[in-house]
């Protein structure tokens, strides 16, 4: 994908038909949020009723051949051993260092044949750290273009797709591929709102007809299209990394709170002596959740302080925002890991002294399963 070249989701025309606001993310315009919705309606929709979100921004790739499974758990963090064919799995891909390349899901359809998304932005690294690191005899089939990726979010989820005839029950965390129209669609029963949900994998050339199937069908109880503006939003009550902000080639796993993500008995990861090592010696900083106690929206690289002076900086927020479920200012942020929870820090918020308290996210309930 070229980095100089914006791309327009299969979807484009009918987003900018709704209304879209649009802003590229990843290399592709995406809409951030709906004329008959906005941020907060479209948030709100997803917590109490459904949303529909298109992220086919995201990438995806097929790898196949002998022994695909065996020779992606040696790169990839989280250990596939864990999990059986049509399931899915959260990993990451690190530097050498233990920084975040990206983080990804990976779908395993079977030894031989794995399915993963990763982040837009990243996916030709990914991809090419594939090919650096497999065998030759596996293929690498990049599909960023041919798939599109629609997210049904919240209580309302599995009525909507049991109306349009797809199935439901299936367990967190796993996916079937079923047909639609003349080619197959993969459902999963995964997320990134914190709320019951599925992804629905399809071929670009039918998603316009998903789309409307969705929305026809779930106009009696209230279905909202929603955008990524909803989705940080979602995702930062819930505490779920960004990549780019909370997880980057300068975070690790440990600092992230991401080590029920790292199989370290494992025999390899790329990236695993530089993690056990900092295991062992302790992170200097570590993710915590900050809540304003104040009326304060704060927001990425606003600097943290232990003293209302402002004199004794601590960390720095990765991802801040104004949580519509609370009604309240929330932030991710890297500290310094001497703090403990339930302590006072402060943040300079447009010039003004505001006071947050550190807590564990998920700042709300998760219902995803």
């Amino acid at each position: 994908m070229s980095t100089n070249q914006v791309i327009y989701p299969a979807l484009f025309e009918i987003h900018m038909a709704l209304g879209a606001k649009t802003h590229e993310f990843g290399g592709w315009e995406m809409p951030m949020e709906y004329a008959n919705g906005g941020v907060v309606a479209e948030h709100t929709a997803t917590r109490e009723r459904v949303a529909i979100f298109d992220v086919s921004h995201l990438g995806t790739a097929l790898i196949k051949g002998n022994k695909a499974k065996a020779e992606l758990n040696k790169i990839f963090t989280n250990d596939l051993n864990r999990i059986s064919s049509q399931q899915a799995q959260y990993t990451l891909l690190l530097t050498q260092a233990g920084g975040v390349i990206d983080d990804i899901f990976v779908y395993l359809r079977n030894d031989e044949e794995i399915f993963i998304i990763p982040n837009a932005s990243n996916a030709d690294q990914v991809l090419a750290i594939l090919k650096e690191n497999l065998p030759s005899n596996l293929t690498i089939t990049n599909l960023h273009r041919e798939i599109s990726i629609l997210a049904i979010q919240g209580p309302k989820s599995k009525e909507l797709l049991t109306k349009i005839n797809l199935p439901v029950d299936i367990d967190y965390l796993s996916f079937l591929d079923v047909p639609y129209k003349s080619t197959t669609l993969t459902v999963c029963r995964t997320g990134y709102t914190g709320e019951w949900g599925y992804e629905l994998l399809v071929q670009s050339e039918v998603v316009k007809d998903l789309w409307q199937d969705l929305l026809s069908a779930g106009a009696d109880f209230g279905v909202m299209p929603a955008g990524l503006g909803a989705r940080d939003t979602l995702r930062t009550e819930m505490g779920y990394p960004l990549h780019g902000q909370d997880i980057t080639k300068n975070i690790s796993p440990n600092e992230a709170g991401l080590m029920w993500a790292v199989g370290l008995n494992k025999e390899s990861f790329l990236g695993k002596l530089a993690v056990e090592s900092e295991k062992i010696r302790g992170p200097k900083r570590k993710a915590f959740g900050l809540i304003a106690v104040d009326r304060a929206i704060p927001r990425s690289e606003m600097k943290v302080f232990l003293d209302k002076q402002l004199n004794e900086e601590v960390g720095v927020i990765t991802s801040g925002t104004f949580a519509p479920t609370l009604k309240q200012g929330i932030a991710l942020a890297l500290l310094d890991s001497k703090l403990n929870l339930a302590q006072s820090v402060y943040v300079d918020v447009r010039g003004r002294t505001m006071e947050f308290k550190l807590v564990k996210p998920p700042f709300v309930e998760s219902h995803v399963r």
